[in-house]
């Protein structure tokens, strides 16, 4: 019996935190992202903190992830960004 690469059983809910300045092209840039993997998000699934000194940001998109391979790409493209500082 092989063991599965994953720790995950598709498809799941699944939150992605993304951190970075504090600018509205870095929320646009990284929904834009996220939605172009994952398709639309409501409100709900969007969560924002600041950090304490209001010049970053912490995002996290919850999102129904269907594949490791899905989630791969999100993060490949995250990172490739150049805006986003860390991928969670």
């Amino acid at each position: 019996m092989t063991e599965p690469d994953t720790l995950f059983e598709f498809p799941c809910e699944f939150p992605i935190k993304v951190m970075g300045r504090d600018t509205e092209a870095f929320r646009t840039l990284t929904l834009a992202i996220v939605q172009r993997h994952a398709g639309a998000l409501a409100a709900a699934d969007i969560s924002e903190r600041p950090s304490s000194g209001g010049r970053y940001i912490a995002l996290t998109y919850t999102i129904r992830a269907e594949s490791r391979a899905q989630l791969d790409s999100i993060y490949q493209d995250l990172s490739a960004s150049g805006v986003v500082l860390v991928a969670l």
